[in-house]
């Protein structure tokens, strides 16, 4: 198991924390994704560390930006 916590810039209200749980779901590997909104910081917990890249498209890909990785 591996637990990686990300910065995530721009989510502003409920649908944005959708938005980056479900792409970020959708990477093979990943087990489970908590998204605190007030801070920005999403937790991934994966069967192994995944590829910052990948996680970096999955948040592009909900609109949003992955910050200092």
């Amino acid at each position: 198991m591996a637990t990686t916590t990300y910065q995530v810039q721009g989510m502003t209200c409920g649908h944005c924390v959708n938005a980056v749980s479900t792409e970020i779901s959708a990477i093979p590997g990943v087990e489970d994704v908590q998204v605190e909104l007030a801070s920005g910081q999403v937790t991934v917990t994966s069967a192994s560390p995944l590829d910052t890249d990948t996680v970096r498209a999955a948040v592009d890909e909900a609109g949003y930006d992955l910050v200092g990785a």
